[in-house]
């Protein structure tokens, strides 16, 4: 029994490498146990975005989640060599390549937005080709 003042679980916030905010609670006795033994440790600083292996800079993850209270195990995948990789990896460093994530995602709808306009411009100059030649009927509709 807890005396006074004291409690039975420790609620932790925890800021997930997506940016949403999660309470996590733990019973004191589990939280204890299960951090004195074993504790993982986070691989040096690195840049995850970079695979190890072949150097390719679109290495994405898989699964990531908390490892202790400092620390995220990660599954990345290089889409290039095939390579799969785990690691326990501290937060500044999952932050780092959540943003690398973020500044890739934000290229990619650009660059997805310049070829969306790209095609409908040559749709809209072919049509009016064919409008001049009198090439589009009733049935094309």
């Amino acid at each position: 029994m807890d005396g006074p003042g004291e409690q039975s679980h420790l609620v932790k916030r925890v800021v997930l490498p997506s940016g949403k905010t999660i309470e996590v609670v733990y019973s004191r006795q589990a939280d204890s146990a299960r951090f004195e033994r074993g504790r993982p440790r986070a691989e040096p600083h690195q840049d995850l975005h970079v695979c190890i292996e072949c150097s390719c800079e679109f290495v994405y993850p898989v699964q990531w989640e908390e490892a202790g209270p400092v620390n995220w195990t990660v599954l990345l995948h290089c889409p290039n060599c095939q390579l799969y990789r785990e690691g326990v990896f501290a937060q500044d460093t999952v932050e780092a390549f959540d943003e690398e994530l973020d500044r890739g995602a934000s290229m990619l709808e650009r660059d997805y937005a310049r070829l969306v306009h790209a095609n409908m411009s040559q749709e809209i100059d072919l049509f009016v080709v064919a409008l001049a030649a009198d090439a589009i009927l009733p049935e094309d509709f």
